[in-house]
C-alpha cells in the first residue's frame, strides 16, 4: 500500500499541491473569522447533578457570577472632597452601557413607612451629592444607623468600602465585557491617581476579563517562541536554511487548519484551544525530522533524490503515520469525558494532528522534489558522533546489562510512586496566577475586609406555590437559623436574603432604629405583609429573592477562595446542617453556585484522567496490533510509556504541585506523544525481523542506530518545544510545559533503553538468539 502512496504523491504532485493551496486559502479564511470565547468555561456535563442545580439556579435567578467589585480602604472615607467624588464616580458607572446595577454608599436605599398609603417608600440616603463636612458626617451617621449595609458595602471596622457593579447578563458574556471592565478601570483610576488610593478590583467579571486577556497575549507570545524555538534546533541539526524553513513553513499550515477546523466546528477560542498552535508547531516538526533524516540517508547510499523520497514515503510513511494516530488518541480521549471544554480541545487537536501529518507527508517530498541535492555538509549531521557514541553505550546495556536496567527501573518506580501518594487535588479559581499578580492581590484584599466575593447561592425550594411564606412564614424562621449557622464559617460573607428583607423592613417599620434590625415574631410579621402588597417599591425588593409564584427563595452568600479541598470539608459541614433544618422530605435546598460549581470540576477532571487514560491505553494498544500479533510485546511495550507518567506523578508529589484542569491534561497527552517513541522502534523492529531476516539482536541494533537519532532529535524538539509554556503566567500552564518536557525527555531513554532490553528478554524467553552478532 506504501509503494502505492509513494508512487502517487510524486507522480500527481501539482494535483496535489493545488488541493493544499486551494484547502489552505480556505481554511485560512475559516481561521481570520475566529473570536475569543467570552463564556464562562463548563467543564461538568450538563447531566452532572452540580451542574444541573446551577442551571435550575440561572433559570430561576439569572447568572450569578455578574458581579464585579471596587474596594478602597481609608480612615477618611467621608472627608467631603473624597466623598463627593466617590459618590461621582459611582454614578459615572452607574451610567456606563451594559451596567445593570450599582451599589456604593453613594447610593444606598433606606425605607420609610407611610401610614397613609399602608406601604413602605423606598429613598435613596443621599437625594443630591454633599457640599458640605456636615452633609457628609450626617450622611455617614444616617448609613450606620442602617446594618443592612455593614459587611456587605462597607467594612466600619477596617474602614473599607465596595463599589459593588452588576453586569448585564448579554454584555458579561460577549467582547463587550472586555471593554465595559477596562472603561471602569479608567474611571476608578482617576479617583485612585487624585487622591492616592490604592483600588483593589475582583469579581468574577474582572477575574474572567484580565484571564482573557492573559490568554490571548500569550497565545501570540508561545506561537512566537515555539517557532523561534524550532527553527533554532532545525538549524542546529540540519545546518541548512531551506530545510529549516521548509519544516515551519509545513508545520505553520497545519496551524492554519487547526484554527480554521476550530471555527468550522462553531467553537472559539478558550484557555485550552488557545495553546493548540504552539501544540501543533512542537508536535509536527518531528514529522519532518523523520522523513528528513530518512530522505538524506537513503541519499547518502545510492544518491538517487527520486528512489530516495519514494523510500522516505515506503518507509517512514506507515511510522510517522502510527506515531501520529497515538497523539492524536491521546488528545481524542477527551472527548468521552462529556466536558465541553475538554471535549472541543480533544476533538480539535486529534483532527489538526493528523490534518498536520497528511500535509507533512505531501508537501515534503513534493518540495524536495523541486529541490538540488543536499551538499556533502549538510548531511554530516547524521553521523552525529555525539550521537553515536550514546546509542553505542545503550546497545552495550541493553545486551549485557538488561538485570541493571530492570533494577533501576523498579527503583524509579518505587520512588515515583511514594511522590505520587503525596499528590493533592487541589484547584483555586486564581491559583494559576502568581502571588504577587494583583487579581490575587485585590482577591485577598476583599477575602480580609469582607470575606470573599465569589459567588454561593442556596436554594430553597418548598415544593408549593407561596411556600415560603406558608404556615405562618415558617420558612422565614428555618432561613434565619440557617444564616445563624453559616455566620461559624469565616469563609463566608454575610448574606443577602428575603431574611434580611425582611429585617430592613422591620426595622423600617419601628421607626429606623437599628436595633429592630432583626425577624419579627409571627404577628409582628403579619403586620408587616399589609405593607408589601402593592408589588413596587420595598415588595420589588423582596421579590428579587423570590420565584414568581414564591414557592422557591435564593439565600446569597459571598465567599472567599478557599480551594476545592476545604469546600468538601465546608460541604460536609454545612449539609448536615441543611438537612437538619429544612427536612429533605418537605423541602429542596441547593448548594450551588459560580464557585462551588468550579471547584467541583477539579474531582470530576481527576476522575476522567483515569477514565481517559485507560481509553487511549486500550486504544494505542490496539493501534499496536498492526505491528505485532503478540500479547507479551503489546503489554510490555506500555511499560516504557507509562514509567515516565508514574515519574512525573511523582514528582508532582514532591514538589507540591497540585492536580488542576492544566496539570491533568499532562498524562493522556504525553501519553500519546510518548508511545510515537514506542511506534518508531517497534515499527524498524519488525522491519529488520520480517523483511531483512535479522535475529532479534541484530534487529534491535539496527533499530537503535537506525531509529535512535531521530528519536533523540524529536525528544530535544519536543523538550525545548514545550519548555516555552512555561514562560506563561499562569502556574498551571508553566508546570503543564515543564512536566510535559520532563515527561517526554525520560520517555526518550525508557523507549532507547527499556523498551529493547524487554524485547531481547521476550525473544530469550521464545529461544531465540539475543548477543549480538
Amino acid at each position: 500500500m506504501w509503494n502505492k502512496i509513494a508512487t502517487y504523491i510524486i507522480r500527481y504532485r501539482l494535483l496535489w499541491v493545488a488541493l493544499v493551496f486551494v484547502s489552505t486559502v480556505f481554511m485560512a479564511y475559516q481561521a481570520s473569522k475566529i473570536e475569543l470565547s467570552y463564556n464562562f468555561a463548563r467543564i461538568l456535563p450538563s447531566n452532572d447533578p452540580v451542574e444541573k442545580e446551577y442551571q435550575d439556579f440561572r433559570k430561576l435567578f439569572g447568572e450569578d457570577g455578574s458581579v464585579m467589585v471596587i474596594g478602597w480602604q481609608d480612615p477618611q472615607l467621608f472627608e467631603i472632597n473624597k466623598f463627593r467624588d466617590w459618590c461621582k464616580l459611582t454614578q459615572r458607572i452607574k451610567n456606563t452601557e451594559g451596567i445593570k446595577n450599582v451599589l456604593s454608599l453613594a447610593n444606598v436605599y433606606k425605607i420609610n413607612r407611610n401610614d397613609s398609603l399602608r406601604k413602605f417608600d423606598v429613598a435613596p440616603v443621599i437625594k443630591q451629592i454633599p457640599s458640605t463636612q456636615a452633609e457628609a458626617d450626617s450622611i455617614q451617621k444616617e448609613i450606620a444607623n442602617l446594618p443592612i449595609y455593614e459587611g456587605l458595602v462597607l467594612n466600619s471596622k477596617t474602614n473599607a468600602t465596595l463599589i459593588v457593579v452588576t453586569f448585564n447578563d448579554k454584555e458579561l458574556n460577549s467582547k463587550r465585557r472586555l471593554t465595559i471592565v477596562s472603561d471602569i478601570e479608567a474611571m476608578a483610576e482617576e479617583f485612585g491617581t487624585k487622591y492616592q488610593a490604592d483600588l483593589h478590583y475582583s469579581g468574577m467579571p474582572y477575574i474572567r476579563t484580565v484571564n482573557m486577556k492573559k490568554i490571548s497575549g500569550e497565545m501570540e507570545l508561545f506561537m512566537g517562541l515555539a517557532v523561534f524555538v524550532t527553527l533554532l534546533i532545525l538549524w542546529a541539526f540540519f545546518r541548512s536554511l531551506r530545510l529549516t524553513l521548509l519544516s515551519i513553513v509545513v508545520v505553520l499550515i497545519g496551524v492554519v487548519f487547526s484554527v480554521g477546523i476550530l471555527h468550522l466546528f462553531n467553537y472559539k477560542i478558550t484557555a485550552l484551544t488557545g495553546l493548540l498552535p504552539p501544540l501543533l508547531i512542537v508536535i509536527g516538526v518531528p514529522n519532518c525530522v523523520f522523513l528528513i533524516n530518512k530522505y538524506q540517508a537513503e541519499l547518502r547510499s545510492h544518491n538517487n533524490k527520486d528512489e530516495a523520497l519514494l523510500e522516505m514515503i515506503r518507509q517512514i510513511g506507515l511510522s510517522t503515520f502510527l506515531a501520529n494516530m497515538t497523539t492524536a488518541i491521546g488528545f481524542g480521549v477527551f472527548y468521552f469525558t462529556n466536558s465541553i471544554l475538554l471535549v472541543e480541545f480533544g476533538v480539535v487537536a486529534a483532527i489538526s494532528v493528523m490534518a498536520t501529518y497528511v500535509l507533512c507527508l505531501l508537501l515534503l517530498p513534493i518540495t524536495l522534489h523541486y529541490m538540488s541535492v543536499p551538499k556533502a555538509r549538510h548531511l554530516k549531521h547524521l553521523d552525529g558522533r555525539w550521537a553515536s557514541g550514546f546509542l553505542r553505550k545503550i546497545d552495550y546495556l541493553v545486551h549485557n546489562r538488561r538485570k541493571e536496567i530492570y533494577m533501576a527501573m523498579v527503583l524509579l518506580i518505587i520512588i515515583s510512586a511514594f511522590g505520587m501518594t503525596k499528590i493533592k487535588t487541589i484547584g483555586y479559581v486564581v491559583d494559576d496566577l502568581p502571588k504577587k499578580d494583583v487579581v490575587y492581590t485585590d482577591l485577598r484584599f476583599f477575602e480580609k475586609n469582607f470575606n470573599g466575593v465569589l459567588p454561593f447561592e442556596v436554594m430553597i425550594d418548598t415544593k408549593q406555590p407561596n411556600g415560603i411564606f406558608a404556615d405562618q412564614a415558617e420558612v422565614l424562621y428555618k432561613i434565619k437559623a440557617f444564616q445563624n449557622e453559616m455566620a461559624k464559617f469565616p469563609e463566608f460573607s454575610k448574606p443577602l436574603s428575603v431574611v434580611e428583607a425582611s429585617r430592613f423592613l422591620y426595622q423600617s417599620y419601628r421607626g429606623g432604629n437599628a436595633k429592630y434590625y432583626a425577624l419579627p415574631g409571627v404577628l409582628e410579621l403579619n403586620k408587616l405583609t399589609g405593607y408589601v402588597q402593592d408589588q413596587q417599591g420595598a415588595a420589588k425588593q423582596l421579590n428579587a429573592f423570590l420565584s414568581k409564584d414564591k414557592s422557591v427563595t435564593r439565600v446569597s452568600f459571598q465567599m472567599a477562595d478557599v480551594g476545592s479541598e476545604r469546600i468538601k470539608e465546608l460541604m460536609q459541614k454545612i449539609r448536615p446542617k441543611v438537612d437538619s433544618i429544612f427536612s429533605p422530605e418537605k423541602y429542596k435546598v441547593s448548594l450551588t453556585g459560580h464557585s462551588l460549581v468550579f471547584l467541583k470540576s477539579n474531582d470530576y477532571l481527576l476522575s476522567n484522567l483515569y477514565e481517559s487514560l485507560l481509553i487511549a491505553i486500550v486504544l494505542i494498544a490496539i493501534v499496536g496490533m498492526v505491528l505485532f500479533r503478540s500479547i507479551p510485546i503489546i503489554l510490555l511495550s506500555k511499560l516504557p510509556c507509562l514509567i515516565p507518567l508514574a515519574l512525573t506523578a511523582g514528582i508532582m508529589g514532591y514538589f507540591g504541585i497540585y492536580f488542576k484542569p492544566t496539570t491533568i491534561l499532562i498524562f493522556s497527552i504525553t501519553f500519546g506523544i510518548a508511545s510515537d517513541g514506542t511506534v518508531y522502534f517497534l515499527t524498524r523492529y519488525r522491519e529488520e525481523l520480517h523483511k531483512n531476516g535479522l535475529t532479534p539482536s541484530q534487529a534491535v541494533t539496527q533499530s537503535l542506530f537506525g531509529t535512535g537519532l531521530s528519536m533523540i532529535y524529536t525528544a530535544v524538539i519536543l523538550f525545548c518545544g514545550f519548555s516555552i509554556f512555561a514562560a506563561s503566567s499562569f502556574g498551571g500552564t508553566a508546570a503543564m510545559g515543564v512536566m510535559v518536557s520532563i515527561t517526554l525527555l525520560v520517555a526518550m531513554c525508557t523507549n532507547l533503553i527499556l523498551l529493547p532490553a524487554l524485547l531481547l528478554s521476550i525473544a530469550k524467553r521464545q529461544g531465540k538468539n539475543v548477543r549480538p552478532t
